[in-house]
């Protein structure tokens, strides 16, 4: 096994805590903006689902009104003309309705509702997968920004030891002194590098600050962990992985619970050409100061009318759709055309995973054949420089052919640095893909299949 071994920086912020990467994600899963938003999409859909469900029971509504007749009336009570009254009346009814039958729309409106309730969960999940491969990314890019400074300061105290011992070497008569400001110059080249790594570096814990919802960057650190490339244990080829990621990926699993819920679509459209049976019940009363008790020429009161003017109905109701306007008819053909739309996006975010995937394990590949070249660089150019170093310090060696091969071993260090981070995330997403969750605590690497392919 070979280890790689990330030393710990000195970081530009004053340190309250130090965050890893699974805190990190934590803390941007529970505060991402995007990620609430979506959440409220998916409380919509809990309730058009449940609304659907309590639409199959009967409805009930009552009415009250009071009415004032002048003049020549009808009273509803008497079903008589009042000439010249001035008659008060007051009517009370409750009525309820129930459908029996309308071509299994209810049911199927449950069912596509279902489906859709259940693609927005899944579009909840990517919309937190997203979240989290980016805050992974951008811990990773610290990181490497962190490696990135540590090499450079690294190589700027190198420097300035050049510089004073080349001083000593000048003032002894033993270089010339073009030596001595060519090594200054390659100095202040080297510490403008700094400047813009460690600007970098800046800019990427601000782009991590920002992913978690933090209100600023300062004070704000995180975890520096020991990354081990292990040579021989990853497992999997792009046809394995996606086998695996297709069941579980929330992408792909909305895609197939929408074109579930637009094969409902099509059944609720088809459920228009149904005949529509609904029962209808009715209960309701009414008052008039103008109705007289025959027997005593007095009006009744306004209990004894609430009782004796009672009528109740019960009945069925049958509507046959014939012609409407070719509505139905379209409704179903923009159904079907609904239906092959969902089936082209369930082909296209199957073909698109596959591709993600194939990329990410080329990637991978790549940096790890790239991390494996840079360190053989980097190996024999720290023993060319040291080389060089010796022969500089006794004339044998000008400042500019120096400055070359410190140069050289800055470019092979950055880039075996930025291989190493960049085969981490790759190999990461792909662990991802098949339902492992992001850490750093294990690293692998396909060394073994990468050497053989």
């Amino acid at each position: 096994m070979l280890l790689v071994a990330v030393m710990s920086p000195v970081f530009l912020y004053a340190q309250q805590k130090e965050w890893s990467l699974e805190e990190c994600i934590a803390h941007a899963l529970e505060n991402n903006i995007q990620i609430k938003q979506q959440e409220i999409v998916t409380q919509y859909q809990e309730s058009a689902l449940e609304q659907s469900k309590l639409d199959l029971l009967p409805s009930l509504n009552g009415s009250a009104s009071h009415r004032y007749a002048f003049g020549r009336a009808l009273d509803q009570t008497t079903n008589r003309y009042t000439e010249n009254e001035t008659v008060q009346s007051n009517s009370f009814s409750a009525g309820s309705n129930l459908s029996l039958f309308n071509g299994l729309t209810n049911l199927n409106t449950i069912r596509r509702n279902e489906y859709e309730l259940l693609a927005s969960e899944q579009d909840l999940k990517g919309f937190r997968d997203d979240v989290s491969l980016n805050v992974a990314l951008a811990y990773l890019q610290i990181l490497l920004n962190h490696e990135l400074v540590n090499t450079t300061l690294a190589q700027v105290e190198m420097t300035q030891q050049q510089i004073d011992r080349t001083q000593k070497l000048v003032d002894a008569g033993s270089l010339a002194r073009g030596n001595l400001l060519d090594i200054e110059a390659q100095a202040a080249r080297e510490e403008v590098q700094l400047i813009t790594l460690q600007n970098q570096l800046a800019i990427s814990y601000l782009t991590l600050a920002q992913l978690l919802e933090l209100p600023s960057a300062e004070g704000f650190a995180i975890q520096v962990p020991s990354i081990s490339l292990d040579m021989a244990t990853y497992e999997g080829s792009p046809d394995s992985i996606f086998k695996v990621a297709e069941k579980i990926r929330p992408e792909v699993l909305s895609a197939e619970y929408k074109l579930k819920g637009a094969e409902y679509d099509l059944a609720i459209a088809k459920g228009g050409r149904s005949p529509q049976l609904s029962l209808g019940a009715s209960l309701g009363t009414s008052y008039s100061d103008n109705r007289i008790d025959i027997n005593t020429l007095e009006p009744y009161d306004f209990w004894t009318q609430m009782d004796i003017n009672r009528n109740a109905s019960l009945g069925l109701s049958l509507n046959i759709p014939i012609l409407n306007g070719w509505l139905v008819n379209t409704r179903i053909k923009n159904s079907k055309l609904g239906i092959e739309n969902s089936k082209y996006t369930l082909e296209n975010t199957r073909k698109q995973l596959y591709k993600n995937i194939q990329q990410a394990y080329t990637d991978a590949k790549g940096a790890m054949k790239k991390f494996y070249s840079s360190q053989k660089a980097v190996a024999s150019m720290e023993e060319a420089f040291r080389y060089s170093e010796q022969k500089l310090n006794v004339g044998m060696l000008t400042a500019v052919d120096y400055n070359l091969s410190k140069t050289q071993l800055l470019n092979a260090q950055s880039e075996m640095a930025q291989a190493k981070y960049e085969y981490v995330f790759k190999t990461k997403v792909l662990d991802f893909y098949r339902g492992i969750p992001l850490t750093l605590e294990h690293i692998t690497i396909l060394a073994n299949q990468s050497e053989n392919q």
